[in-house]
């Protein structure tokens, strides 16, 4: 009996849906946390330190403050974690020093001043981390020239929603492959897009927390997403585009899906038990899958100077271009990990090992939007960064090489204006 009892619990348990069986989710009711999260503060609020760990996720830890210690970034105190648990700091010395320098409202605990805090990280002698690469940035943009240039970012996040397998994205079949990409860019209906609830969540958020959000779109594989960031001056790109990160596994956590960054998220299949001839059948499927639909996720970052937006300022994109070019190897170098699998020349990428530019064309290392070339001014779109770029790092090197005073030699033009030269 005792036996039977067992075999019968384990049946139920197997039965279970899988966010139950992995995640205890069916016990969390949002409606129950409702409740106490309308509750008064007496005074106080809740400041969520986020900050960045050694593989380059967001994390963060709540501490209570007095409404008058956060009412600008100034007035909030330091904070430390522990290190040797991030990958950051060994376990005999473990303290690492948390500085805040953005304040954000905080969206899942809205009003009475809950704030976000987005922070770089520190040695306890005051000494940046070697993972916080937002304090070579911040010195960057406060140089004179990058001031007196007023830099605007518009950074695109590419990512793609999984189910909590890690291996199956949204609107794909178990063990399978969907239809050829083509409905789904933009798309509307069932049968063509995937978790639209997810970006929507995070649009809104993004939007309570006062970060500059201008957009959102499904892209060309179910379950694939982007949103914009920006016009974002200076280091204020780097921080809105990890915060605005930090919001979206936020968010998925309440749904229960994961989002990946990764530029190439799909590079094969998982057929264990086929035969022969269904192994050979079902390779020749992959590999058209592969090439047809398969995603490559970038951030595409669009750049101006003050000078670029001005009447004339052509000549400045241009010269901008031609540094870009001149510095190709180092700019690939530090615009994200696995962008090999992604700049291959095809699916609307350029070469990772050639670069050019062009007006209008997704093939070319750096486009000229068409109107920019049409009045003469505007910006410029890199479209080498892969989607887990870190923004900090991109913005910086980007604003470092245009700085330069230096005049490169022409880069390589691709377009129809230049097939008629």
């Amino acid at each position: 009996m005792l036996v039977i009892l067992l075999l019968l619990l384990g049946k139920s348990f197997n039965m279970m849906h899988p966010l139950e069986r992995i995640t205890g989710k069916s016990s969390m009711d949002p409606n129950i946390l409702d409740r106490y999260l309308s509750l008064p503060q007496n005074g106080m609020i809740q400041a969520e330190y986020v900050f960045i760990d050694a593989i380059g996720k967001c994390r963060s830890k709540t501490r209570t403050l007095s409404q008058d210690k956060a009412k600008s970034v100034g007035d909030l105190p330091e904070w430390t974690y522990d290190g040797s648990s991030t990958g950051q700091a060994p376990g005999e010395d473990s303290e690492v020093i948390i500085k805040p320098q953005k304040i954000y409202p905080d969206p899942f605990r809205p009003g009475n001043g809950n704030i976000l805090v987005m922070c770089d990280t520190y040695t306890p002698e005051g000494k940046p981390l070697p993972t916080n690469t937002r304090f070579n940035a911040a010195n960057v943009f406060s140089q004179k020239e990058s001031v007196d240039a007023t830099p605007w970012f518009g950074l695109e996040q590419e990512y793609t929603l999984f189910n909590l397998d890690n291996v199956t994205p949204l609107g794909w079949p178990a063990n399978g492959y969907p239809m050829p990409q083509g409905p789904y860019y933009c798309g509307a209906g069932a049968d063509r897009v995937f978790g639209r609830a997810v970006p929507e969540a995070h649009y809104r958020a993004c939007l309570y927390a006062g970060i500059p959000i201008s957009g959102i779109n499904a892209e060309v594989m179910p379950g694939q997403w982007e949103y914009q960031i920006g016009p974002a001056v200076g280091i204020n790109a780097g921080d809105d585009v990890w915060m605005a990160r930090y919001l979206l596994d936020r968010v998925c956590e309440d749904f229960g899906v994961m989002a990946s960054i990764h530029p190439k998220p799909i590079t094969h299949g998982d057929w264990n038990g086929a035969g022969v001839i269904i192994t050979i059948i079902i390779i020749i499927i992959i590999i058209f899958i592969m090439i047809i639909i398969l995603p490559l996720l970038g951030m595409h970052i669009n750049f101006s100077t003050k000078e670029m937006r001005q009447s004339g300022g052509m000549d400045a994109i241009i010269k901008a271009i031609n540094r870009l070019g001149a510095r190709h190897k180092e700019h690939i170098a530090v615009y994200g990990e696995d962008n090999e699998l992604r700049l291959t020349g095809k699916h609307e990428t350029a070469s990772i090992n050639e670069f050019s530019y062009g007006v209008a064309n997704r093939g070319c290392s750096v486009r000229i939007p068409r109107d920019t070339n049409a009045k003469g001014y505007g910006y410029f779109e890199d479209r080498r960064p892969a989607s887990n770029v870190d923004p900090y790092v991109a913005t910086a090197k980007i604003m470092s090489t245009i700085m330069e005073k230096v005049d490169a030699p022409p880069a390589l033009r691709k377009d129809k204006a230049a097939a008629k030269l």
